[in-house]
């Protein structure tokens, strides 16, 4: 496995949870695809075009951990770890597939499933 690769994934994913990334618009569109989408832990199914607006997307308070990467192809990952939610103190697992388009890594879908 490519350490580095799962560094830097393992960062964006991280970056994916500040509130100065999650706050901004133009950072989200770095890092996510045109086409990510998300079944959230919530139940909801969510859009990057419907759920982007202009101060980006809710900050929440979570700690990242177990980050594991899989390589599916030469472009894309699949990436899964454990998120404790501080405020609602709620685990989830999440999943999420990366793929390398536009000269970088961008988050192409993601999945959060809340643990018993």
């Amino acid at each position: 496995m490519n350490q580095d690769l799962k560094a830097l994934l393992q960062n964006q994913e991280e970056q994916l949870l500040r509130p100065e990334i999650r706050t901004s618009k133009e950072a989200l569109n770095q890092l996510l695809a045109v086409d990510f989408f998300e079944f959230g832990s919530s139940g909801r199914v969510l859009y990057r075009g419907e759920e982007i607006d202009e101060t980006g997307i809710g900050v929440v308070d979570m700690q990242l951990s177990d980050f594991e990467i899989k390589p599916l192809a030469a472009d894309v990952v699949l990436a899964t770890y454990r998120i404790f939610n501080v405020e609602q103190k709620q685990s989830s697992l999440r999943s999420s597939i990366w793929k390398f388009q536009n000269n970088r890594w961008q988050l192409v879908f993601h999945q959060g499933t809340k643990t018993i």
